[in-house]
């Protein structure tokens, strides 16, 4: 008689067959298949981040540089600027003074002149045709009724010097005015005359060798009735009129029923010969 083969026995976790599979592969078998095809220097690598960690180093450095020349550099560059703005200062307070001496001076020599002329006829007349020049040149100062012009800059320049009132604009405005019958003609307080020199200084305009500040007042003794229409039909009104359409710049022009304006302390007789009697 045969005895009937055993049955093996049965494995304490049999029934945790789904749970040990889970923990023996824990990637699904088709990722592991398509993950073991893929030749190894085509597999992804981890992202490398540490250029870009070296570059914010970099810039972070070249940031603290550049901060610390500039608090280095700045007390300097306030000193020399300080330095610079106490030297202009004091060069204008010179020329003031100077200015101050020369109308002294100016004094003393219509006294001169009035008691070398003497009291006769010819001498009187004389003395009333120099009183009657003198504002006519500048020697005298010259109260009246007249007009204002201000120009300025336009509002946006740009960095296009056309778009900014140049010396040439303001010649063109004051032999315009000159030309429309104004007797006497000042910019900013500075008296002009036939000697006076408008000219460019780098981006400054100057009236005898003074600096202007923007905005420019052109004063200008004279009928107003007729001084402003002749000055708008000539050639310095058209000028003005095209810079204030085309280049956007200030042209402002108004009456003044009395206008103050001081003698030109710089102008000098340069020629003189004696007068034969």
């Amino acid at each position: 008689m045969s005895t009937p083969p055993t049955a093996p026995p049965r494995r304490v976790d049999a029934s945790m067959d789904l749970l040990n599979q889970i923990l023996r592969e824990p990637v699904d078998p088709d990722y592991a298949r398509v993950a073991a095809d893929v030749p190894p220097g085509q597999r992804r690598r981890p992202r490398a981040h540490w250029w870009l960690a070296l570059v914010l180093v970099l810039a972070g450095t070249l940031f603290a540089v550049g901060a610390l020349q500039t608090n280095r550099a700045r007390p300097v560059q306030e000193t020399e600027r300080a330095e610079l703005v106490e030297r202009i200062g004091a060069a204008e307070s010179q020329q003031d003074a100077l200015r101050r001496q020369v109308e002294d001076l100016d004094g003393q020599i219509d006294g001169l002149r009035s008691s070398a002329l003497g009291t006769d006829a010819s001498s009187r007349a004389l003395e009333a045709q120099i009183d009657r020049l003198g504002p006519a040149v500048g020697l005298a100062p010259v109260t009246g009724p007249g007009i204002v012009v201000v120009v300025d800059d336009a509002s946006t320049t740009d960095d296009d010097a056309r778009d900014q009132v140049l010396d040439l604009d303001l010649q063109v405005l004051a032999n315009g005015l000159w030309a429309s019958g104004a007797e006497a003609v000042a910019i900013n307080g500075h008296r002009l005359s036939a000697l006076t020199a408008i000219r460019g200084a780098g981006d400054a305009i100057t009236v005898d060798y003074r600096s202007l500040t923007r905005p420019y007042r052109v004063e200008a003794i004279g009928d107003p009735r007729t001084l402003q229409a002749r000055l708008a039909e000539s050639a310095a009104g058209a000028w003005w009129n095209d810079l204030a359409q085309n280049r956007d710049m200030t042209y402002q022009t108004s009456d003044a029923s009395r206008l103050v304006l001081d003698s030109d302390p710089g102008i000098t007789l340069r020629y003189a010969r004696t007068v034969d009697r």
